[in-house]
């Protein structure tokens, strides 16, 4: 593996870098596998990684954009807070994300790789569970602190000498809504790190422990030297945004989030420091949650084939003023702060774009769009939690349209099927279609927003922590806001509208729209193709009034 000089070579390189994610992308597929919940089995709201003997990733599966500061900065805190070595059979469990990840529903499992008595390496899975008890179903709400939301584990021995602790999985399990999924989901975590474990043991086996621990160091290296290579193409200087959330949930005020970005030589520094201070409701985040938008963000303006390791995160400096929503501090709440970095992610993009226009796009639905219902099954007479993210539309950039109905940038989660959801859950789908005309206008036009019509068949409390609905996705360089989220009750009828977080309590029988945002426009709407609008007629995208109106086609035709 190693030339005369002493370092790897740059082609056995990459084989050992595909080696290891390949590693990662195994502990993924059988997390998925193993997992009970639809929300990891098939929205696949979880991420795996390996990271060395002194805490660095040096590996990742690229499922959870938002997963990947907080990975980073979690685990080399719940080693340390833990503070005792881990031996062979052991398995770390701590969801206390106030150490630097992103909300309590993301519990994450570590397993050490242990060779001569000492750490070589760790295997972890984090998981997004549906429930973690808490104040209202699915442990997405809005309160005050962080101990309203739900069970905190403190880095706690799950597994010793390879069997689970009776004691701990039964007090995890007895304080939670879905007891069934969550053990189910705990054991395909404990799956998806032994495979980690074995893997990266036969690796060692076949190459020799001196060789892979060099050929880490190395990848770390490379992965350093090609961010900084690709960090001094981009234009020197320094940029800024500001966005605002709709509010805190608790207040109509705002809140405040600024990003400020300075590329320099070999660095890009993010300062955060103007963002608001924390809030007493549960929108706030961390500084891992912070650092994910952040990584995210540069990784778009860059080569997308560079690794995604801690020599990637060595070129980023991220200045925060604890306290604040983007580096929250105990007691405060952080359940939705999966906003906050959304909204992070995309107020810096928004400053990228003023650099770098033919690489950026307009805002997207500009939230996660949790949402989380639970209750007692009338088929069964047990008790139920569900939760998901519903997709919307994405912004347009230079020469393509907005994508429809997908959940963008540190999201990518994919869709809960209605046949699956409907076999698992006493809900119906009685509508679920894109928005004609909630896309954002524009030279290229952002992507529609969707629709899901929800209705239960036993009483629920339905809860939404979201966004956008206050401020509407904003488009680029003279394109237009799209459709903003929308959240009504009985749609039909009364069509109640909520603000962007709530909690309800409905009967058998009513209806709950989720109506989520469009992608906001790229250019000036008259320089859009007549063509263009006339096939989105067409399809029945826009309708022959907004073409008219909006894109100035006569009655909506050429």
């Amino acid at each position: 593996m190693m030339t005369d000089g002493g370092s790897t070579d740059a082609l056995r390189l990459e084989i050992f870098r595909h080696a290891l994610t390949g590693i990662t992308d195994e502990m993924s597929a059988t997390l998925r596998r193993a997992a009970y919940s639809t929300n990891i089995k098939t929205r696949l709201d979880f991420s795996c990684a390996l990271l060395d003997g002194q805490a660095r990733t040096f590996a990742q599966s690229f499922a959870q954009p938002i997963h990947l500061g907080t990975l980073a900065h979690f685990v080399p805190a719940i080693l340390a807070r833990y503070g005792s070595p881990l031996q062979p059979g052991d398995a770390l469990l701590c969801n206390d994300s106030h150490l630097g990840g992103l909300h309590l529903n993301d519990v994450c499992l570590i397993a050490p790789l242990v060779i001569d008595g000492r750490p070589f390496a760790y295997a972890v899975a984090m998981a997004h569970h549906v429930d973690v008890g808490g104040g209202t179903p699915g442990s997405i709400g809005l309160h005050r602190e962080q101990v309203q939301e739900g069970l905190i584990i403190p880095p706690v021995r799950l597994l010793h000498d390879g069997v689970v602790d009776p004691g701990v999985l039964a007090m995890l399990v007895a304080n939670v809504r879905s007891p069934r999924e969550t053990e189910g989901d705990l054991r395909a975590q404990l799956a998806s790190v032994s495979v980690g474990l074995r893997r990266l043991s036969e690796l060692i086996g076949e190459r020799g422990l001196s060789a892979v621990e060099t050929g880490i160091d190395d990848l770390l290296e490379y992965t350093r030297r090609r961010t900084v290579a690709a960090i001094a193409h981009l234009p020197r200087g320094t940029i800024e945004a500001v966005d605002h959330l709709d509010d805190d949930g608790v207040s109509d005020e705002p809140v405040r989030i600024e990003a400020r970005i300075t590329v320099a030589e070999d660095r890009v520094t993010f300062d955060l420091t103007g963002t608001d201070r924390q809030r007493p409701s549960s929108i706030n985040t961390t500084k891992g949650g912070a650092l994910s938008a952040c990584a995210y963000a540069l990784r778009c303006m860059i080569d997308p084939d560079i690794p995604m390791n801690d020599g990637f995160y060595q070129v980023i400096e991220m200045r925060t003023t604890p306290g604040t929503v983007l580096d929250s501090q105990r007691p405060a709440a952080i359940g939705g702060g999966a906003d906050a970095v959304g909204r992070l992610c995309e107020t810096a993009l928004r400053a990228f774009a003023m650099i770098l226009p033919e690489r950026s796009a307009a805002d997207s639905k500009g939230t996660m769009l949790n949402i989380s219902f639970g209750g007692v099954d009338p088929r069964t007479g047990g008790y139920f939690v569900y939760y998901e993210t519903q997709a919307g539309g994405y912004g347009g950039r230079l020469g393509l349209d907005g994508m429809d109905g997908v959940q963008p940038h540190v999201q990518n989660t994919e869709n809960a099927p209605i046949e699956e959801t409907e076999a698992n859950y006493p809900v119906h789908f009685v509508r679920y279609a894109l928005i004609p005309d909630s896309e954002g206008p524009g030279q290229w036009r952002g992507g529609l927003g969707l629709r899901r019509d929800y209705v239960f068949e036993g009483d629920v409390t339905f809860t939404v922590m979201a966004e956008r609905v206050r401020f509407a996705p904003q488009g680029l360089f003279g394109g237009g806001p799209a459709r903003s989220n929308q959240y009504i009750r009985d749609p039909e009828g009364r069509a109640i509208r909520y603000a962007s977080k709530f909690s309800v309590e409905l009967e058998a029988g009513e209806t709950m729209s989720i109506q989520s945002g469009g992608g906001g426009g790229y250019g000036e709407v008259g320089l859009r193709d007549p063509a263009l609008v006339e096939a989105d007629v067409e399809a029945g995208r826009i309708s022959p009034e907004r073409a008219r109106d909006v894109y100035g086609l006569p009655d909506g035709t050429r």
